[in-house]
């Protein structure tokens, strides 16, 4: 939890995913784990930069429907970046089962 909410957003997803099995966890539960360590140990190139471009404050945010298959809530999330870095993120599932979808065309 520390790498991700620290350092490393491109593991929020994945990271999420895997604290809804912490009291109970299985062995699918441990392979995903491994999966993520590895991940981290083959990527750790990978790091936050600030600086690199012009300070141009950019937000992101997506959304699916029903993406979580055991209950099938919505999972929505988004990221902040500042100066080209990562300054805030979240993927969280949504507390309400959505019963239909909108979307925006700009």
């Amino acid at each position: 939890m520390y790498t991700m909410v620290c350092t490393r957003p491109d593991i929020a997803h994945a990271v999420s995913t895997m604290t809804r099995f912490m009291s109970n966890p299985e062995r699918p539960h441990w392979e995903a784990v491994k999966w993520i360590l590895r991940y981290l140990r083959g990527s750790t190139n990978i790091k936050l930069c600030f600086g690199s471009s012009e300070p141009v404050l950019v937000a992101y945010t997506d959304a699916d429907m029903a993406g979580d298959v055991d209950n099938r809530k919505s999972i929505s999330g988004y990221l902040i970046t500042y100066a080209g870095g990562a300054v805030s993120w979240q993927s969280k599932l949504q507390k309400y089962v959505a019963l239909s979808t909108w979307k925006l065309n700009l």
